[in-house]
């Protein structure tokens, strides 16, 4: 390895500013915890004087011996005003966190427009800000605001401004595209005068309105920059910020840097789908590194490949950032992505069979008539078992029923579910938000007393597309369900002119395949009989 870098996140901060997100002081003390686990250097909080939801993270999160230090953000002072007289400054410095960032105007247009002050009293503002920081006893750090484009403007002023900062004591002087428009070459031109010019530690802080903001940030660091700042999964305002997801993985795997341990960096994954899920926005399956689709092959040829070595179309082993390969069955499919599948699944399986050439015929088939397999993988496994393996009748369902009735303003659904278990016969109600949702909730309760696993198992996303659109509300729908239980997430799908019916396919999949890590080889099959339920050993 080469040169340390220094990793700052600031999803809790200028993550939360993206549209659609918000987190709750729960939800940032579990995140930061994950971050901290992950071995980030500084987990920049939020601005203790902006919110009461803030103010209860800094106080909640001192009760967490986190190793990363801990930052709180906030502005210079106000002008033409004094720091010990500015209310923001002294909730930053009460904080108890360890670290405080202070963004500050660097771009002379900014400092006329916005701020409607003098160039003067803007430095000072930067300086005694910072200064009042330090001597508080916390670490300063120097967000210059629309750095990149204060520079191209006046490139004197922008580095006066820097120098201000240097000299009030700042550990970290951070170069900020705050509006996203800088290119990959300007930005390593700009970074290495700040380097050779500026006789202090520098950071990168890019946005990604020209989808260029982790191209900006490798390209800083190649300038010189060596602490970088982000988000998980690029949350952020507008289009976002530079994407620690892809900018680690990069840093430490393609250049050599000394980012995070090893091991720290197979979280990865696992870290980027839990932040996912706790700010309920949906990862892009394409999403580098750490995306479902990220390593995942469909091509014939390109399975055929991978299978004799997997670098013959994969940049790294998805091992080294906690994702796997995944090989995609579809109307595409040949021989190699059966075999492949199933070896992957412990199948035993003759690759020039009759009964592999039936599976993939029949594969085919489902998928014109609307099935999806290559965003279903869970369906498809079960599928594969059923097809290749011994299967165990762990549940069948005798029946279901719906009803949905409005009474008033109030519209209430309940689903009637009769299956046989172990055995037995069980009959449930329960009732749900929709069709949907009283279903899964009475195959729960159903299911729930052999085992009891299914309560960490829940519904994270549910799609239905119509294939006949000329068909309007009779035609055939397609519906997919992504599932979690935290650790890991699967998609199943089901097809049908009732979209009641399909839903019901997508869940009983999804149900059952989240039972293959519950069942145990000791259990014995006490009944017979249906086409729903099949679970293998």
């Amino acid at each position: 390895m080469s040169t340390p870098l220094c990793i700052f996140d600031t999803t809790l901060r200028d993550g939360t500013q993206g549209e659609g997100i918000s987190l709750t002081a729960e939800d940032k003390v579990k995140i930061a915890l994950k971050l901290d686990a992950m071995g980030v250097h500084y987990i920049e909080g939020g601005n203790p004087g902006s919110n009461s939801k803030d103010i209860e993270f800094f106080r909640r999160i001192r009760e967490s011996k986190l190793q990363a230090k801990l930052t709180a953000f906030g502005s210079t002072r106000r002008k033409n005003s004094l720091c010990e007289q500015d209310i923001n400054l002294k909730h930053l410095t009460e904080s108890g966190a360890r670290a405080a960032t202070l963004v500050g105007k660097t771009w002379d247009f900014h400092v006329h427009t916005a701020l409607q002050t003098t160039l003067e009293e803007n430095l000072a503002m930067i300086y005694e800000s910072l200064a009042f920081v330090k001597n508080s006893g916390m670490e300063a750090l120097f967000d210059a605001e629309h750095f990149f484009d204060g520079y191209k403007a006046n490139p004197d002023y922008a580095l006066a401004a820097l120098a201000k900062a240097k000299a009030a004591g700042s550990a970290w002087i951070v170069l900020c595209d705050t509006n996203g428009g800088t290119l990959p070459g300007e930005i390593n031109e700009i970074v290495s005068r700040v380097v050779r010019e500026i006789d202090a530690p520098i950071g990168i802080h890019t946005h990604n309105d020209c989808e260029l903001a982790v191209a900006n940030t490798l390209a800083a660091v190649s300038a010189g920059a060596r602490q970088i700042q982000g988000t998980i999964n690029g949350y952020g305002e507008r289009c976002g910020n530079a994407n620690l997801c892809s900018i680690l993985p990069t840093l430490q795997l393609k250049m050599g840097h000394d980012c995070v341990s090893d091991e720290q960096l197979k979280t990865l994954t696992n870290v980027a789908r839990y932040v996912s899920e706790i700010a309920n926005v949906h990862m892009p399956v394409n999403q580098p590194y750490v995306g479902n689709a990220a390593f995942a092959h469909k091509g014939g040829i390109h399975v055929s490949a991978i299978m004799k070595d997997s670098k013959t179309y994969e940049h790294i082993e998805p091992q080294l950032v906690g994702n796997k390969q995944r090989v995609l069955v579809s109307e595409l499919a040949g021989q190699s992505n059966i075999l492949s599948k199933a070896q992957e699944m412990g199948l035993d399986v003759n690759p020039d069979s009759m009964k592999s050439r039936n599976v993939i015929d029949r594969i085919k088939e489902l998928e014109h008539q609307g099935y999806q397999f290559e965003g279903a993988d869970a369906s498809l496994e079960l599928l594969l078992r059923d097809a290749y393996g011994g299967s165990v009748q762990i549940f069948t369902v005798d029946s279901f029923k719906i009803m949905v009735e409005k009474t008033g303003g109030q519209m209430t659904t309940e689903a009637i579910v009769k299956i046989s278990v172990a055995g037995e016969q069980v009959y449930t109600v329960a009732e749900g938000n929709g069709p949907v949702n009283a279903m899964d909730n009475a195959l729960r309760k159903a299911l729930v007393q052999y085992y009891p696993g299914i309560r960490d198992i829940h519904l994270t996303d549910y799609k239905v597309r119509v294939l006949d659109e000329k068909d309007a509300t009779a035609g055939k729908v397609r519906v997919l369900i992504e599932s979690t239980d935290f650790k890991d997430t699967w998609n199943t799908v089901g097809v049908s002119s009732n979209v009641i019916e399909a839903s019901w396919e997508a869940l009983i999949d999804s149900i059952r395949y989240a039972l293959l890590d519950m069942v145990k080889d000791d259990i014995e099959p006490e009944f017979v009989g249906g086409t729903h339920g099949l679970v293998n050993h």
